[in-house]
């Protein structure tokens, strides 16, 4: 089975993000698919236990988790206006963040640790709690069993061309193309 990349031209023109950045970002994302693919057929030609079977199996995480991430957080922006609706979501951050805004501060707080990765608005269906979490590579980091439901990548591909190296401007840009609907639908289906 082959892994088809998703189509996000629809995101061009989005607030904040240039087309080229977008297009350079999408191409990026297509090669992990690519590389997907590549190492599930090698996989399937390697000798288990062999050294060349080992290393391919660790790649795969990086690869795979590359392509879901990015993934993930295309279709958590919106071009489209979009706001937080009143409703489970809103209700557990303020719970737990004690209201939105309090919530943003931390998500971007978390954006702007030193280093490249990800800030993932994870789910854990045990405990019904909330983190914002960095994600230092793909592969790395992720609550096991927790469900992402806000993905923001902070490698430097995905601001450079815009921001250089101003991330603040970046994740402010971010929070301002959420699309909540999308956030909120990962939420319903994770409960």
């Amino acid at each position: 089975m082959a892994y088809e990349p998703k189509n996000f031209e629809s995101l061009i023109g989005m607030q904040g993000f240039s087309e080229k950045l977008l297009r350079d970002h999408f191409t990026l994302y297509q090669g992990y698919v690519k590389n997907t693919n590549t190492l599930v057929e090698l996989l399937d030609t390697k000798e288990l236990g062999t050294p060349e079977y080992a290393e391919l199996q660790r790649r795969l995480g990086w690869e795979w988790n590359g392509m879901r991430l990015h993934e993930l957080y295309f279709g958590n922006v919106t071009k489209e206006k979009s706001a937080l609706s009143d409703g489970p979501l809103k209700q557990r951050l303020e719970i737990i963040y004690g209201d939105v805004k309090n919530w943003e501060k931390n998500f971007t707080g978390v954006g702007g640790i030193r280093g490249i990765g990800w800030v993932i608005l994870y789910y854990d269906r045990e405990t019904k709690e909330l983190f914002n979490v960095w994600v230092n590579e793909h592969d790395v980091g992720h609550l096991a069993g927790a469900v992402p439901l806000l993905v923001m990548d902070v490698f430097e591909h995905a601001y450079m061309t815009d921001y250089g190296i101003k991330r603040a401007d970046y994740l402010n840009a971010f929070v301002r193309v959420i699309d909540w609907e999308a956030v909120n639908n990962r939420f319903k289906e994770a409960q």
